[in-house]
């Protein structure tokens, strides 16, 4: 039996995910990702269920999209497409505009105090804008999101939602991945 030696026994996240013979992935990650916890179409149905939310929350306000870079490149690209099919399949087109920036708080696999904003530290185009963030990865410290958002409400944006997804299929990383991928 599959089991992961990162949670606690009697954790509600004990459940080790799905096996990685489910699912087609690039065969390079063979050894470097565990199993899979949430396979890419249920990713990409809760993207357009969010599409919709955003449609909804949004009203009648054209909207500031602020990607975060890297890694949010695929979700934000997914999620503005989502929403300007539901603008050309009804009566209220959203209209979006997409703005980068690149944040970094992560050395390896561990959350740092500091958050770098990389690029663009002048977000004054914000000012009176609805703004609407993406980030790349799931949500862990929650700093990272925290600190960007401070920075954010300095340039006194009208309103801000934040949404947020990962990789195609969200998938635990193994150890010879982490040791792989170490900075």
């Amino acid at each position: 039996e599959h089991t992961s030696s990162r949670l606690e026994p009697g954790s509600p996240y004990e459940w080790p995910g799905h096996s990685l013979d489910l699912f087609s992935y690039p065969e390079h990650y063979r050894d470097d990702i565990e199993s899979v916890y949430i396979p890419h179409g249920v990713i990409m149905n809760r993207i357009e269920r969010l599409a919709h939310y955003i449609k909804d929350d949004f009203g009648d306000n054209n909207i500031m999209v602020l990607c975060v870079l890297k890694g949010g490149y695929k979700f934000c690209a997914d999620l503005v497409e989502f929403i300007k099919v539901l603008g050309h399949n009804s009566d209220k087109y959203l209209e979006t505009r997409v703005e980068f920036i690149r944040l970094k708080s992560y050395l390896n696999d561990q959350s740092t105090e500091e958050l770098h904003i990389i690029g663009s530290q002048d977000l004054s185009f914000l000012r009176g804008k609805v703004c609407l963030n993406n980030f790349f990865a799931i949500v862990d410290t929650g700093k990272t999101m925290k600190a960007l958002l401070k920075h954010v409400e300095t340039f006194e944006p009208k309103m801000v939602k934040v949404y947020f997804r990962d990789l195609n299929h969200i998938c635990v990383i193994s150890e010879t991945g982490k040791l792989k991928y170490k900075i």
